[in-house]
């Protein structure tokens, strides 16, 4: 793997009123149902960080080190970046409750929901930012969770040297199957590994074709359960897996996404300059060159741009 990302290929362009007016650069790789490469595009084997698409990785090193849920949907908000809408902070509050914690304990930074409709309903409530809002806060639940379970310090638990942080890199490593090329520190605060986009997607494939019964699977089969918990009533990685059967995808910041089908293969990409927008167009290019075909695709492969009010152009795939 190489030391350094060096950057992606054209994806996408921005067409406004049949001008191009931009193009999205980024990496993108396919795999088979072995685990072969398909296809792929830009740097696929430089580390990137994948931001919250490690999450469901990290939730299964939870699970593992003794985390105490047996509601599938509480193991699908440990695995969220979650849009801060009423049912997710309740959940929220009733995992720290279990704990003997408020919000207080947590380290994520206080903001205001992801969402657009929930930040505004808190706004015109007259609320401001909070811990529990934080997209990254059921995340965090489950590492206070993990550490009372495992009798660890809650002290100091997002610090990368904490027992559980070198349980999560050690979950991120055995899935993609690539030694962590740096640890970094995530929006939320805590630690975030870098691996390439090839060890992403690999690891996704092992998360969906894992056996019935097992932390991996467990997770993978409670984020299917309840995407509307891992991002929220609107979020595309939700509809995602609303929409294709088996499908497991999580988004993460700075234009990330990967997605598998068990029996299938999986798609791991990202947006250069961040983009969210390019990120739906690019990511169906990949599943229908894996053969999925849903009416949920057609939706994500194009993204509207709008003049006046009205539809004007696109961003569309060139990959």
């Amino acid at each position: 793997m190489g030391k350094t990302y060096e950057g992606g290929a054209p994806l996408a362009e921005v067409v406004r009123s049949e001008f191009v007016e931009g193009v999205h650069r980024g990496s993108v790789v396919v795999l088979d149902a072995t685990g072969a490469l398909l296809a792929g595009a830009g740097d696929v084997t430089s580390p990137v960080f994948p931001r919250s698409s490690n999450k469901p990785m990290q939730a299964v090193a939870m699970l593992r080190a003794g985390l105490p849920l047996t509601d599938p949907a509480d193991v699908a908000l440990v695995s969220a970046s979650h849009a801060g809408e009423e049912f997710h902070l309740a959940r929220v509050g009733a995992l720290l409750a279990r704990a003997g914690l408020d919000e207080s304990a947590l380290h994520c930074p206080p903001e205001l929901p992801v969402g657009e409709e929930a930040r505004e309903a808190v706004l015109r409530a007259g609320g401001g930012p909070t811990r529990t809002q934080m997209n990254c806060s059921g995340k965090h639940s489950g590492m206070l969770l993990t550490c009372r379970a495992a009798g660890w310090p809650l002290d100091g638990y997002w610090r990368p040297e904490h027992p559980l942080q070198e349980r999560l890199l050690q979950a991120v490593e055995e899935f993609t199957g690539e030694q962590v090329a740096a640890t970094g520190v995530d929006g939320c605060g805590a630690p975030v590994f870098a691996v390439s986009l090839t060890g992403l997607a690999r690891a996704f494939l092992r998360l969906v074709d894992a056996e019935p019964g097992t932390e991996p699977r467990t997770v993978a089969d409670a984020m299917r359960t309840h995407p509307e918990i891992v991002g929220g009533t609107r979020a595309d990685d939700t509809r995602l897996m609303r929409g294709v059967p088996g499908l497991l995808a999580k988004v993460g910041a700075e234009g990330v996404i990967a997605a598998a089908v068990p029996g299938v293969g999986a798609v791991a990409l990202k947006i250069d300059d961040g983009a969210a927008r390019a990120r739906m167009p690019v990511l169906v290019s990949g599943l229908r060159r894996l053969g999925v075909t849903a009416p949920v695709l057609e939706e994500f492969a194009e993204v509207p741009l709008f003049g006046g009010g009205l539809p004007v152009g696109a961003v569309r795939p060139l990959w």
